[in-house]
């Protein structure tokens, strides 16, 4: 069990020693971030600035002027719903090669409640042209993830999360933006899912496959570019879909495949995802029941989808 935020600090650190065009920012969260080994290891090219998220992403963008490749690094919440008209003015709309790294996405952020909780980035960050977005599922995904959009000449946001789960994908794999992956294959029903609900639609690909039902798991990682060609293959098979997300319903992972299948190749779908709602304050795994968002919320939409062939 490890923290995706720990896999973006082991990613960041491995930038340090290979990239010497990466620099590194951060609105006072350097120790919730895990960018501390950057920091201290690469001292002039780490630029703490403070609680002033705006000014983080006008001097990223800055940088880019100058050929470097700036990863800022605060909370999913001030990354994106407080900077938003930065981020479109300044990186989306001029395309700078900014890297906009998100820790504690989602209801898992757990205690802080409501205010921190964001569950409207992914749809936010998805609307804006130009932009790549990745949502990865454990440390090791979001360790090659943090490595790999170094290469990408481009805007990316990428998300991820503060508590420990499962990781459970390969340790040394090589990242491909837009380039879905098969965790399991099944002939009864796709389960499409991103971030932290990966690995409870494995768990509940698992149960039902004990009730005889044959599910096929699809990790989509990144949001934005989609990857359609997996996604109509699949469902071309299945003639049934379900999507699992730590997020809004309206804007998600679940929205884009709604949009893809009513043009391409319209099929029953059943999305797990916040229903149009604020998060809480409360312990992650309890606040993740409460708003439906676990393995036993996956299993019942997934009979719920067959239902609907």
């Amino acid at each position: 069990m490890k923290d995706t935020r720990s896999g973006f600090g082991a990613g960041l650190t491995e930038l340090g020693k290979t990239n010497e065009n990466v620099v590194a920012l951060c609105a006072d969260l350097t120790g919730s971030l895990k960018m501390g080994d950057f920091a201290n290891n690469h001292p002039d090219r780490f630029f703490q600035i403070g609680i002033a998220e705006a000014n983080m992403i006008g001097i990223a963008a800055g940088l880019t002027v100058g050929g470097k490749i700036p990863f800022t690094g605060t909370f999913a919440n001030f990354s994106t719903a407080r900077v938003y008209d930065q981020i479109r003015q300044s990186v989306s709309y001029s395309g700078k090669n900014v890297k906009i790294c998100a820790s504690h996405a989602g209801l898992t952020l757990g205690e802080d409640g409501a205010t921190h909780q964001t569950l409207e980035d992914i749809g936010m960050m998805k609307m804006l042209p130009n932009m790549i977005v990745i949502n990865t599922c454990d440390f090791n995904q979001t360790k090659a993830a943090t490595i790999a959009i170094a290469d990408y000449e481009g805007p990316v946001y990428l998300r991820f999360g503060r508590p420990k789960v499962p990781n459970f994908t390969p340790e040394n794999q090589k990242f491909e933006i837009g380039k879905a992956i098969h965790l399991e294959e099944g002939g009864d029903v796709s389960v499409f899912a991103t971030g932290h609900l990966v690995w409870p639609a494995l768990e509940a690909a698992q149960s039902l496959k004990e009730e005889g039902i044959s599910v096929e798991v699809i990790n989509i990682h990144t949001i934005k570019p989609l990857d359609k060609d997996a996604i109509l293959e699949s469902v071309r098979k299945t003639k049934c879909v379900v999507t699992a997300e730590e997020h809004q319903m309206n804007g998600g992972l679940g929205d884009s495949i709604a949009q893809l299948l009513s043009r391409e190749l319209p099929t029953a779908l059943e999305m797990v995802a916040v229903n149009d709602s604020y998060g809480e304050s409360g312990a992650p795994m309890k606040l993740m029941e409460k708003y439906g968002l676990t393995s036993k919320d996956i299993i019942n939409s997934v009979k719920k989808a067959i239902d609907r062939k």
